[in-house]
């Protein structure tokens, strides 16, 4: 949930520990800080809020040296405060260490060094790292930091520096996200790439319990057992611009409208016009898609909303039973699974923990896991069977946008794979599909270009304490989406309801004036869903109305109607859901909100 990030090289490590964290504080903002080494001593500033304040802190007290460490938090344990933020020492701040993940057993760790007679200043759970490795420190901060570690359990992705061994970082991980940068004279660990991409773009990835010993001049990579390993360099092909707003006056309005580009790099050698669809790191056989009995797709927030439109894909083209969990509930209800049983994870970061710990639970059980990932190199693409990655790119905004589209693109490739596979649908009814998947990049910039009506009923609505979403069939997915995304950015209070249930209870909250956005696109549905709008015009329900183009009529009973662009009912999810996402954006905007930070909420849930 945190970010950290770590230099050692020929430069003041001050100014590039705050410019890597300024690329991380999506993952938490509620402190931050840094340590750095200087003439053999520690050297720590932090306090409690945004990074800025680290930064006016820093100009007024800057701190001098070439090897530091630096965190941005989002709190667990003890409360966004001064004391609490990272980094944390050792009681002769002689150890300091930055930590994205939570220590289990930290309570029994730190009953155990009290005995030995360490004291602790904060709530947090992190301070019996650098106390435990004191413990076992004998003048190797490597050795020290493996006995350390031995000892803890939970997640965790650290960089520790010892003002003992000045010129080195010690970092390892499991379960929470760290890479490592390799630079010219000057190397670097971080919780993500855009941290340190104005300053190398060759990235060595971390896997569980390996270890990195970090100086200017170069890097070493060990095993939990402390032997010597050669890990693979891989170069980042987009640049640091990817990672910046690029003239758009927040980070998700730039996202949503890299959807088109995003759309189409997911699809790129994929889907193509008279070829059979190949996945080049799915090696599921024919024989093994026609024994599946049963798809779970695994996810959470956004992500589980895009398995959600993945159940209907798969269901309906290739015929295959899909239940949809949300992850934190799947690993507690004694799944049952069997070998002919396939999960399908989602989760942008590939870092998400209740995912990552539903997967491996799948596979102990004897589940083949397929994994729809952003990041390469992440848990959940090393530990899946098979990975399928959305090509989104870096997305920084909190509220995940460009990720759920492409997270649906990667859906209907599976599902359309899958009734290759199973000859359940035609060549011909495969081609049409692929032909209106090929058009989507320019339909969504179709929908970007007409975005005027939308946020003129945002100008109109963004007062509103509460709004209701509707939806028959594959639109009620999209309508959790949109009411999710709403309720993340704006804070007003919005709900996702069946157009069906409204005489089920759900219609005594319409009076005059409630705000409703109805969803109107499939056709098989369209007549039973103008019918659930009129139940809630007739109650004074404000209405916003998101159909096809070539409807008509609809104009004549609701406030305002938002037409998308017509393309095969299953797919246009992936259109209608921009409509709700720039809904949700300026309606925030209107408010005043920080549309890129909401309150309370992180980009990557790391921790369970």
């Amino acid at each position: 949930m945190c970010g950290i990030v770590g230099y050692s090289g020929k430069n003041e490590a001050s100014s590039i520990l705050v410019e890597g964290l300024s690329k991380l504080e999506y993952r938490g903002y509620d402190s931050a800080g840094v340590a750095i080494l200087d003439d053999g001593k520690i050297n720590v500033s932090k306090c409690k809020g945004r990074l800025v304040n680290l930064e006016n802190k820093l100009k007024s007290s800057p701190l001098k040296g070439n090897v530091g460490i630096g965190h941005t938090r989002w709190a667990t344990h003890g409360e966004p405060s001064d004391v609490n933020a990272h980094p944390h020492n050792n009681n002769d701040n002689t150890i300091s260490v930055v930590h994205n993940g939570i220590i289990e057993n930290y309570m029994e760790l730190k009953s155990w060094l009290k005995s030995k007679g360490y004291k602790f200043v904060s709530e947090t759970d992190t301070e019996v790292i650098p106390n435990l490795i004191d413990y076992f420190y004998n003048g190797d901060l490597l050795d020290a930091v493996m006995k350390a570690i031995s000892k803890v359990e939970g997640s965790y992705a650290l960089g520790v520096v010892c003002s003992n061994e000045p010129n080195k970082i010690v970092a390892v991980r499991k379960d929470s996200p760290l890479i490592v940068g390799a630079g010219k004279d000057e190397n670097f660990i971080a919780s993500d790439v855009p941290a340190i991409l104005n300053h190398t773009r060759d990235i060595y990835y971390l896997k569980d319990k390996e270890f990195a010993v970090l100086t200017s001049e170069g890097v070493e990579f060990y095993s939990n057992e402390g032997e010597k390993i050669e890990k693979e360099l891989n170069h980042i092909e987009w640049d640091a611009n990817a990672a910046e707003k690029g003239g758009y006056e927040h980070f998700m309005l730039k996202e949503i409208y890299e959807q088109p580009k995003a759309i189409k790099d997911t699809m790129t050698s994929r889907i193509i016009e008279d070829q059979p669809i190949k996945l080049d790191d799915i090696n599921i056989t024919k024989e093994q898609i026609e024994n599946i009995e049963k798809i779970y797709i695994v996810a959470c927030g956004t992500a589980y909303h895009a398995g959600i439109v993945g159940k209907y894909a798969i269901e309906k083209l290739a015929r295959i039973p899909v239940e949809v969990d949300i992850a934190s509930e799947f690993r507690y209800r004694n799944p049952i699974i069997t070998k002919n049983t396939l999960m399908i994870v989602l989760s942008q970061s590939g870092e998400t923990a209740d995912t990552l710990a539903a997967l491996r639970e799948a596979k102990s059980l004897g589940a083949r896991v397929i994994a729809i990932t952003n990041v390469v190199g992440s848990s959940v693409s090393r530990e899946a069977d098979d990975i399928l990655y959305t090509w989104a790119g870096p997305e920084i905004a909190v509220a995940s946008t460009k990720a759920y589209t492409t997270q649906l693109i990667t859906m209907y490739i599976l599902a359309l794979f899958f009734a290759q596979n199973k000859n359940t649908l035609t060549n011909e009814e495969i081609e049409n599909i692929k032909a209106d998947m090929l058009k989507l990049p320019e339909k969504a910039k179709e929908v970007l270009d007409n975005k005027e009506r939308v946020q003129k009923f945002a100008s109109n609505t963004y007062m509103h304490k509460d709004m209701f979403y509707l939806g028959r069939g594959i639109d009620y997915a999209v309508a959790m989406e949109g009411a999710l995304k709403l309720k993340e950015i704006s804070y007003i209070h919005s709900e996702a309801y069946a157009g069906g249930e409204l005489k089920h209870g759900t219609i005594a909250l319409i009076e005059n004036g409630t705000v409703v956005v109805a969803l109107a696109t499939q056709n098989d549905l369209y007549e039973k869903m103008v019918s659930n709008i009129k139940e809630v015009t007739t109650r004074g329900a404000k209405v916003l109305g998101i159909t096809v183009e070539g409807r008509t009529g609809m104009d004549e009973f609701v406030d305002s109607v938002i037409y998308v662009p017509k393309v095969n009912d299953i797919l246009l999810p992936v259109l209608s859901v921009i409509q709700l996402q720039l809904l949700a954006y300026y309606v925030s905007v209107e408010k005043g909100c920080d549309v890129d930070k909401p309150r309370n909420l992180a980009k990557s849930v790391t921790v369970e």
